[in-house]
Formats: C-alpha cells, structure tokens, sequence
C-alpha cells in the first residue's frame, strides 16, 4: 500500500462526497478516483479492496466531522444558559459540512447490514455521547447528563431532517430555542426519577 498522508486523505474526502451524492452503492475505486480527480487506479494503491475504502471512510468520517473547514477542531464555548447557542452550532456545523453527514447517515445503514462496521460505529457512538454528557455535565448546565442524552437524541432527529428533507421544517432559531426550552429543566428542577415520600414516621391519624 503505497503511504502518502495527503493523497489518502484527498481520496477518503473524495468517498465521503461519494456516498452523500451516490450511496454506499455507487462507492467504488472508479467513483472515488474520478471525484478526487486523481488517475484511474490511484484509489486501488491505498485501499485493499472495497470493504477496506468503507472502513477506513467510516473512520474517517468522525475526524472529518469534527474539523472545521479552515482545518481547525470545533470548540463551542460552554456554560450554563447558553444551551440554545450550543444547538445552534450543531446545526450550523452540519449545514457547513451537509455531505460529511450525509455520508455518516449511509455509512450508518450500511453498518446494520455489515457487522465489523456496527461495531466500529457503535464505539464511536458511545465515546461521541460520553463526550457530550462530560461536557454538558462539566459545563454546569442543568439537568445534567440526563437531560444531554434527550438534547443529542432530539437534535440528531433535527439534523436528520433539515438535511435530507429541508421543506418539511423551517429549521431556524425559532425551532431550536422551542426544542431546547422543551427538554432542559429550569434551574433548581431535579430532573428523573424520584421515590414517593416516606411515611413510615408519620403522625397517625
């Protein structure tokens, strides 16, 4: 396997634009040289066969997600009360990269139909959500990891939409200042379960 860093990741960019605008279907080594603009077989010299280019893609698809366009990592300023702003940015990041998720969404089929795949994509799940709870909880916000958890689930289903099917909802801040306000907990609310009162001691009537 022939070892150029920046020719690697020219062609894995170049599978993620593949199976935003083709499918898991439409990857093949023709497709990804002819995206990235390099010569016929150039994608054969770095990638063993087919089920390699959609490991590797499906590893890189993370890194990739987690990069902004000037190369930079994404940091979002946290802290209490500016939940809105951190949803915000989730939707602005997906919108300035729509086919690195869009490519996340095939690669995520196709690993329930692939089990090496399910599993690299659960770990990376886990670790991702780990993340989000870590920070959310670190950050002071309310409701804690709890309340994390319904913000990822509800706003994975957000980003779902507004990329694949934009005309159904009018995503602006309107909408994420609606969801938030409807899953985070005013200060002071403890948020899950609770056990009834204990009545063991009271007074008899």
């Amino acid at each position: 396997m022939v070892k150029n860093p920046q020719r690697r990741t020219k062609l894995l960019d170049a599978a993620i634009d593949v199976l935003a605008d083709h499918g898991a279907r439409g990857l093949t080594f023709r497709a990804v040289d002819n995206r990235a603009e390099v010569p016929t077989g150039t994608a054969s010299n770095y990638f063993t066969n087919r089920d390699d280019l959609l490991r590797q893609a499906a590893e890189y698809v993370f890194v990739r997600l987690t990069t902004e366009p000037d190369g930079g990592h994404t940091v979002t300023e946290t802290g209490p009360g500016n939940e809105n702003a951190l949803m915000r940015e989730m939707v602005r990041l997906a919108e300035a990269d729509r086919n690195g998720y869009l490519a996340m969404y095939e690669l995520r089929l196709e690993a329930g139909r692939r089990p090496e795949l399910r599993h690299a994509f659960t770990r990376q799940f886990r670790r991702n959500l780990d993340r989000i709870g870590d920070t959310y909880e670190k950050g002071g916000h309310p409701g804690g990891r709890a309340t994390a958890v319904l913000l990822y689930l509800a706003m994975s289903g957000l980003v779902l939409e507004h990329l694949t099917l934009p005309d159904v909802l009018n995503v602006d801040d309107r909408l994420i200042t609606t969801l938030v306000n409807a899953i985070v907990p005013q200060r002071g609310t403890v948020t899950g379960l609770t056990s009834p009162p204990d009545d063991r001691h009271a007074e008899p009537h």
